[in-house]
């Protein structure tokens, strides 16, 4: 199965021409706790592993105060009223772990706490709902420093904190995610060391993995117990094409595809890790599969490109937006010929949602629970973004092939709804629908903003 890039029309395109998704479908958008919220010493939060990354000189990449990120803290009420301006159905945003314990583990930060409880209050009264995600990446330092997540002790704390924050808030929260892209924590924090806590352990990293993977399934019980509903989490996926149909090419795609889309799906959805994995992986594997397994309610999926990998070869280390392939790695990226690409240098191929839907859609069949987008969006300049809009529309539209050919989707989270810290790239890379002034912190909404509100409208009307 293979999908072509498609270049944006000529002229935006009309919100009100996107075929009918079903009714009660989930329209949202997504935001995380570092990358926005800012007061990183107020109320007593504790620092997280990637703010003492980001303090590092060159870490980000153009300078930007990732301590200040877009003042979320201060300014939710604001982003909820641009929520409920959208019509939005629900908002994923990121509770900070090393805001509700500072330590990690130990006394717990009333004030901390509170924040996220005015924040689901502020939601609900404007009838969105909180889909809170419980790790989005900032691992409270003193956790980091004792091994972070090559520290089976980590999981453990892990279902301690979301026990604690399950209590406080699932009397109003019918929506929980555990963990955000467990393999960019392992791949990008622990094998290349492009991310906090910035290890480069390359393949020693996979103890990371499965310590994530354990920390779900230890939160799933803890979250169950506290009375949460509704729980999945969130798995970066993308198409993984061979560079050639040379024994290399096809070698190093294969690998590839194995560490970043079954290496956490397989062991989720069929309590299994890919052949030969299992003996790589740390303590009581068979046991921890048992929790790691249990029943989602539904199955999260991050998509923005797919991947075209080959062998290793130098001149392709590096080749996708900066991501640093250092020598030993058994495969190599290499450019999408032909793509419309976007800010951040990333492809622009609509089809390949559909196609990363039936292919996981025939990989789990039954076992693959009901999907939603959790995250899907691209970088783009300026308030006139008709670029975005395109983007926007011919996702959805391939987002609706996939549900007439068979894939229960349930929802769409459109990353994201403000500018943000994009990680080590620091303010330079633009995903909101809404544009935010890093002097002034105002917010001023962009036409894909105008574009997604006219949309929800539009689907909302025919049903």
């Amino acid at each position: 199965m293979t999908s072509q890039p498609v270049p944006p029309p000529a002229t935006a395109p009309l919100a009100t021409a996107l075929p009918a998704f079903p009714p009660g479908f989930l329209w949202g958008a997504s935001a995380s706790a570092f990358q926005t919220e800012g007061a990183t010493d107020t109320d007593g939060k504790g620092p997280s592993g990637w703010d003492a990354f980001a303090a590092q000189p060159g870490r980000i990449k153009d300078g930007a105060d990732a301590a200040r990120g877009t003042g979320f803290r201060e300014r939710y009420r604001e982003d909820v009223a641009l929520l409920a301006g959208l019509g939005a159905g629900a908002f994923r945003f990121s509770v900070s772990w090393p805001r509700v314990i500072p330590g990690g583990s130990g006394p717990v930060n009333p004030a901390g706490l509170g924040f996220y409880d005015r924040l689901v209050d502020e939601l609900c009264a404007h009838g969105i709902t909180p889909a809170p995600t419980l790790y989005h990446w900032d691992t409270p330092l003193p956790l980091d420093e004792a091994g972070g997540w090559l520290n089976r002790d980590t999981a453990a704390r892990f279902a301690d904190y979301a026990a604690v924050v399950a209590e406080r808030l699932a009397d109003r929260v019918p929506m929980w995610i555990t963990i955000n892209e467990p393999a960019e924590v392992t791949l990008l924090g622990y094998a290349l060391g492009e991310h906090a806590p910035g290890k480069q352990l390359l393949f020693d990293a996979l103890p990371a993995a499965h310590h994530q993977l354990l920390a779900h399934g230890l939160a799933v019980q803890a979250l169950r117990a506290a009375g949460a509903g509704a729980i999945g989490l969130a798995v970066s996926h993308s198409p993984v094409r061979a560079a050639s149909d040379s024994e290399e090419d096809r070698a190093g795609a294969e690998i590839y595809d194995t560490l970043t889309n079954w290496l956490f799906a397989d062991p989720l959805l069929t309590g299994r890790y890919p052949e030969g994995f299992d003996g790589l992986m740390p303590g009581p594997v068979a046991d921890d599969l048992a929790l790691i397994s249990q029943p989602l309610d539904w199955y999260g999926i991050n998509y923005y490109s797919p991947m075209l990998v080959g062998g290793p070869a130098p001149e392709a280390l590096g080749s996708y937006a900066g991501l640093g392939m250092p020598e030993g790695l058994p495969f190599g990226l290499r450019e999408i010929e032909g793509a419309q690409r976007t800010h951040f240098g990333w492809p622009v191929v609509p089809d390949g949602l559909r196609e990363l839907l039936l292919m996981l859609k025939e990989r789990y069949g039954d076992r693959l629970p009901p999907v939603h987008i959790t995250e899907n969006g691209c970088s783009y300049d300026g308030l006139d973004d008709g670029r975005r809009i395109a983007f926007l529309d011919g996702h959805l539209r391939a987002l609706h092939g996939a549900i007439e050919e068979g894939v229960d989707v349930r929802g769409y989270f459109v990353w994201s709804l403000t500018d943000n810290i994009e990680w080590v790239e620091g303010a330079s890379q633009r995903f909101g629908l809404v544009h935010v002034d890093y002097e002034t912190l105002e917010r001023t909404p962009k036409a894909s903003y105008t574009w997604y509100r006219d949309m929800i409208r539009a689907q909302r009307s025919r049903h």
